[in-house]
């Protein structure tokens, strides 16, 4: 379909969820309740390819499925090579596994000093907070834990992971990651950077976030 000025102001608007009060619409708690988390969800909006009914039927064994209805919108419905659409829309590829292939694909686990941090370079540590996305993308590095899909039974250990951060000054450098860390309660969020702010040796406190872009 040829972009047009009325299909970029689809885009922007609320799409299939025009029937939404707008206020339902601009709430994050709203978009996480109605995330579209089943295959006969994604075919009431549209048709899927045959390549992605065979990776839907597979996906929630590997990282669940779930895309927030503000995405879903981004989602070009007649193209197949969408960009959006392969982000989040599960292919068949998704299950072919070769023989070189791991689990756990960045080698994470054995720089993994205590649960839930990775410490594989000098003056910088990996924070992994939490499981959970508000949206799961199908080329996540870290799906072997993301969404639970795979039982890894993943529970970061904050006080270890701070603990260690405490007690190693080379350690200047904190990225939080996940999951999303910012879909941690403002409470745990505060909590977690009010500690590493006390740190004297940690001079970056980054966040590794996708939230801005599937709940803005």
């Amino acid at each position: 379909m040829p972009y047009t000025e009325d299909r970029a102001t689809w885009f922007e608007g609320q799409g299939l969820w025009q029937h939404i009060p707008e206020s339902d619409w601009r709430d994050w708690t709203w978009q996480l309740k109605n995330r579209i988390t089943t295959v006969a969800q994604l075919e009431q909006f549209m048709t899927l390819t045959a390549e992605e009914k065979a990776g839907c039927i597979f996906a929630n064994q590997k990282l669940a499925l779930a895309i927030t209805p503000y995405f879903f919108n981004l989602i070009d419905r007649h193209d197949p090579n969408c960009p959006i659409r392969k982000q989040v829309i599960p292919r068949s590829g998704e299950m072919v596994l070769s023989e070189e292939e791991r689990l756990d694909s960045l080698g994470e686990d054995e720089h993994s000093p205590v649960p839930g941090l990775v410490h594989r370079y000098p003056d910088r540590v990996l924070f992994l907070v939490t499981d959970r996305c508000a949206a799961y993308c199908r080329y996540c590095t870290r799906s072997r834990l993301v969404s639970n899909a795979q039982d890894y039974n993943f529970h970061p250990e904050y006080e270890q992971g701070l603990r260690y951060i405490e007690s190693h000054p080379e350690v200047r450098d904190v990225l939080l990651s996940g999951g999303d860390p910012l879909l941690l309660s403002d409470k745990k969020l505060e909590h977690l950077l009010s500690r590493l702010r006390a740190i004297k040796h940690v001079e970056f406190i980054r966040i590794g976030s996708r939230i801005p872009v599937f709940l803005p």
